[in-house]
């Protein structure tokens, strides 16, 4: 059999060399063309990129001539005013005042001000405020007419200004200095700062200080150039870069990666005519490579457009391979899925998710959408596993499984190998009442020991051909057969490793391994009962260990009869632990009560702890809270009786 899926795997190979040809040389031509295309695309991107530099130093270029008229204008503003106040006497006039509070929001200019002798400033309605420690006359007189650098605001001492002065004289000498205050970031409307229709940032900066004076990115916050810190930027830029070159005056580009946009920053900067100012431009790259990501689009479209075709040319190969050789694959592919369960099948006594794995691989063989198999145990009770095409693997007993299928087991004991259902009443002999109406066919085999007795049965349903099923079934019975030989031996040793010599119950190995189902299955409703023989030691040290054996037994009998759960444990010398699920709290005390009522006629006693909970969130605190009642039991029954012995704590 071996050197026959030999062979047919060369023959297989043959026929991939044959397609691998064809497919390669698609695959080189695809490959050219895709690499064309990405050379063209690059390409452009470069040409694009060369381009958004050039447009990115026309627009600062074109920014600060605005800003620099804007500058000049607001100047002329100012210098008309100062030739109307040299008019008046008292600079604190109302009506002075009247026409200088008109002036806001002109040009680049919030409102005016006054900075008199004496360090004080007149604000608006003529309002005096005495700006010593921030302004000084002198200084700003001897300066004559010209722009400060980033200052702080006289009428609110937390935000920053620029002023623009001109000297206000009489007879040559400068009697006040006129200034408009100019609010970084908020210029007035009517200045249009917008590069790239608004969609790029413009930025005015100190070149001495690294102030920003405008930034129209973050609107209404004041920083400083020297604060970027280690911000990320593109390959062969740097941080440093932006910082000396502001510094120095000098006109560069950089790229950076914005935290904001959360993309590249174009970033140009020069140097302007006022003061040591400098404009900076900066765009998102979506923006910059607006047109070449259009060109993108489009050829990514072309793209998808070559490998729908490859693909299409793909499935024309396949198909004919299909056509010449379809047969004989599928015949060999069967072979290996054979070969595939029978490797699963070896060693799932232990591994119970390989019979699913091989349960779900035979309905690949056959195929169907359901595959079961029943294991028969003992007394009337009937293992099922399951698997379904979508669904996940289920394995459950059947109790009095036996009777459910009983029909089948008859019909294969007269000696018939296979079972074919199509109608209702002939699928009832496999499936329950809730399965049928998802079930069209089926075909069942029997799986038997090596002594040729019935352990099992392997059905499918949902079979997409009508030929060869039973053939396929009929394949694996032996594989399936031995499993369930190694299933019940596994079962058997696993067994009484995990059964109590003395008692019969489960020992302490299996109490720390079902620790974790239980809570995964009962967590919602559970209850502990924690129980304690009382005397044993006195009886092992007064009459014998023989009696105190006894005790043992009886009591595990007892519990076992009054306290219907498959979880019962001795976990130590005297000790057993028992959990029940979704159970009444009263119930359990009045078995409680009945347990020890039997016991007594015995003369044997008990302390018992029980702890009901909802929503189980941790076994350990359950089991505690069981262990400590029965302690607590324990030590009030000791008392009573003034036993020599104390109980444990």
């Amino acid at each position: 059999m071996r050197a026959g899926i030999k062979d047919r795997k060369q023959r297989k190979t043959q026929n991939d060399i044959r397609l691998g040809h064809s497919l390669l040389t698609t695959g080189v031509m695809i490959v050219l063309i895709v690499a064309a295309s990405f050379g063209v695309t690059n390409y452009i991107s470069r040409m694009e990129e060369e381009r958004s530099f050039d447009r990115l130093y026309e627009e600062a270029g074109s920014l600060a001539d605005n800003i620099e008229m804007y500058a000049e204008n607001d100047r002329e503003e100012l210098e008309m005013l100062a030739i109307v106040l040299t008019q008046y006497e008292d600079l604190s006039s109302p009506e002075l005042w009247s026409l200088l509070d008109s002036y806001t929001n002109i040009g680049m200019m919030s409102r005016v001000e006054l900075l008199l002798p004496g360090d004080v400033v007149l604000t608006r309605g003529g309002k005096s405020v005495d700006a010593g420690g921030l302004l000084s006359f002198e200084a700003e007189a001897a300066k004559g007419a010209h722009i400060t650098d980033r200052e702080t605001d006289v009428m609110d001492r937390g935000a920053y200004v620029v002023r623009h002065y001109v000297p206000v004289k009489r007879e040559g000498k400068t009697v006040a200095m006129l200034y408009g205050v100019i609010v970084p970031g908020k210029l007035p409307e009517g200045i249009n700062l917008n590069p790239y229709g608004g969609r790029g940032a413009l930025y005015i900066i100190d070149g001495k200080t690294g102030d920003f004076l405008i930034d129209t990115w973050h609107a209404g916050e004041t920083g400083n150039i020297r604060m970027l810190g280690d911000r990320a930027m593109a390959p062969g830029y740097t941080a440093d870069q932006i910082k000396q070159g502001i510094a120095n005056g000098e006109s560069q580009y950089v790229v950076s990666v914005s935290r904001t946009a959360g993309e590249y920053l174009y970033f140009y900067y020069e140097p302007m005519a006022i003061n040591d100012w400098r404009i900076a431009v900066s765009v998102p790259e979506s923006v910059v490579f607006e047109s070449a990501n259009i060109i993108k689009r489009v050829l990514h479209i072309f793209l998808s457009f070559e490998s729908v075709c490859f693909v299409v040319y793909f499935l024309w190969m396949m198909r004919y391979v299909r056509t010449v050789t379809g047969e004989k694959q599928r015949r060999l592919d069967m072979i290996n899925h054979i070969y595939e369960v029978e490797r699963l099948l070896f060693n799932a006594h232990e591994k119970k998710e390989n019979v699913y794995a091989a349960l779900e691989k035979l309905g690949g063989i056959i195929p169907a959408e359901k595959v079961s198999l029943w294991i028969l145990g003992a007394e009337g009770e009937v293992d099922r596993y399951f698997w379904e095409a979508g669904q996940p693997a289920q394995e459950h007993k059947v109790p009095n499984g036996r009777a459910h299928i009983g029909k089948l087991l008859e019909f294969f004991d007269a000696g018939n190998e296979a079972y074919e259902a199509r109608d209702e009443s002939e699928l009832r002999a496999l499936f329950s009442a809730e399965e049928m109406p998802a079930i069209h066919n089926a075909m069942a085999v029997p799986v038997e020991d090596v002594g040729g007795h019935i352990c099992g049965i392997l059905a499918a349903c949902n079979m997409k051909r009508d030929h060869e099923p039973a053939v396929l079934l009929k394949n694996m019975q032996f594989s399936f057969g031995m499993f369930c030989k190694n299933l019940k031996s596994y079962t058997e040793i696993q067994e009484q490793g995990d059964r109590d010599a003395l008692t019969g119950l489960y020992n302490r190995n299996r109490y720390e391994r079902d620790l974790p189902e239980i809570h995964a299955r009962h967590k919602s409703a559970l209850a502990c009962v924690y129980i304690d023989a009382n005397g044993l030691r006195e009886t092992n040290n007064t009459e014998g260990h023989d009696k105190g054996d006894e005790m043992l037994r009886t009591m595990a009998a007892v519990i076992s009869r009054h306290f219907d759960t498959q979880y019962i444990y001795r976990t130590g010398g005297d000790e057993f632990v028992l959990f029940i699920a979704d159970a009444d709290e009263a119930d359990i005390k009045a078995r409680r009560q009945a347990l020890a009522q039997d016991l007594s006629k015995d003369a044997y006693h008990i302390s018992v702890g029980i702890q009901c909970e909802r929503d189980v969130s941790s076994m350990p605190l359950l089991i505690k809270g069981a262990e400590q009642k029965m302690y607590a039991e324990k030590k009030e029954y000791y008392e009573k009786h003034d036993r020599r012995r104390k109980p444990e704590t």
